[in-house]
């Protein structure tokens, strides 16, 4: 039975869905409010807990009428997973009387054991509760399994391997790669082969590429794909944000590297596997701390740039950037001499 429904199969009154894996969280809800649609609850509100959200208005919304004489799905989206002692309360009071025709659905971004308490015990018991833990490496290559085959798609044990190798343990990044793969070879079994061309050809440009080829320190394939990205119409501002959150990656690492702190538990942190990893420790052997932090402070001053803040080519600049990432002791005479 699906999960938001209760044992009765009536849509639970309240539904909490919450977890570190944005894929699962964001699929479950989809199928709370897919069945609240089913089901005649037309109208949605959608509260987002913010600093100084008003808590006395969320709970005075369960008892106004709708305007259409409605079922109501009232969506309250809680970033840090904790609604502090006045939005628990509110929760916890909708749970001991649900309002009529009303359905509240909970999403929270962040999940742990510390984030339990009376409120999360009430939902329980009025509703349904669904938690996404992080998925371990090893169920991974079922879940891309189960994933290609609802795209009418099988593969090898071998290329489910590389699959997960690529996604390096991103669920969002895998769901992208299975729905390009469906589009490519619909109805297709994926052998090693069939795979690795088929990941090519649909990601010769993408910015995850220009990075991992710059930090891979291949300069000359990282300038190939940001002129691909730059024909295929994208902007400068577009592709700074995953680069600098690479460079602070390797930021990080450089400087835990320069502690003698160990490694792995930053690449576990941050879900990074097999080549991925051992590009990024290619990476370190290259530069330290303060080389990866003036490259950071680059991107930023490049951001400036190619939105009108300064003079200069805003691409000449990136293709500078990215060859100082590939081969940093080249920074020096690549960057410009003033910002």
């Amino acid at each position: 039975m699906d999960a938001a429904h209760s044992n009765s199969g009536a849509l639970a009154p309240v539904q909490l869905v919450a977890g570190s894996e944005p894929l699962l969280v964001l699929e479950a809800a989809d199928a709370i409010r897919a069945a609240a649609r089913a089901a005649g609850y037309v109208e949605r509100e959608v509260h987002d807990v913010a600093t100084s959200f008003d808590w006395n208005g969320f709970e005075a919304s369960f008892g106004a009428l709708s305007l259409f004489a409605n079922r109501r799905l009232i969506e309250l989206r809680l970033p840090t997973g904790k609604p502090g002692k006045e939005g628990g309360a509110a929760i916890t009071a909708f749970c001991d009387d649900p309002a009529p025709d009303t359905v509240l659905l909970i999403v929270a971004q962040e999940w742990s054991r510390q984030h339990e308490g009376a409120w999360s015990r009430a939902v329980e018991k009025a509703g349904r509760v669904q938690v996404f833990w992080p998925m371990k490496p090893g169920d991974l290559p079922g879940w891309l399994s189960n994933r290609l085959r609802r795209a009418g798609l099988t593969a090898t044990p071998e290329a489910l391997a590389l699959l997960g190798e690529r996604v390096e343990g991103n669920l969002l990044a895998a769901a992208q790669e299975v729905d390009k793969l469906a589009l490519l070879a619909p109805g297709a079994r994926l052998d090693v082969d069939t795979l690795e061309r088929l990941v090519a050809d649909s990601a010769r440009f993408d910015v995850f590429g220009l990075a991992e080829a710059a930090l891979a320190g291949d300069g000359q394939r990282a300038l190939r794909v940001l002129a691909g990205l730059r024909a295929e119409g994208e902007q400068v501002p577009a592709l700074l944000p995953w680069l600098a959150s690479q460079l602070a990656l390797v930021g990080e690492l450089a400087r835990a590297d320069a502690a003698r702190r160990p490694l792995d538990a930053l690449f576990q942190q941050n879900r990074i596997f097999g080549p991925r990893q051992a590009a990024l420790k290619r990476a370190l052997r290259r530069a330290g701390p303060n080389l990866w932090e003036a490259l950071l402070a680059e991107v930023g001053q490049l951001d400036a740039l190619a939105k009108g803040r300064g003079q200069g080519d805003a691409w000449v600049r990136l293709e500078r950037l990215l060859l100082g990432i590939a081969e940093p002791r080249r920074w020096a005479e690549l960057a410009p001499c003033s910002a």
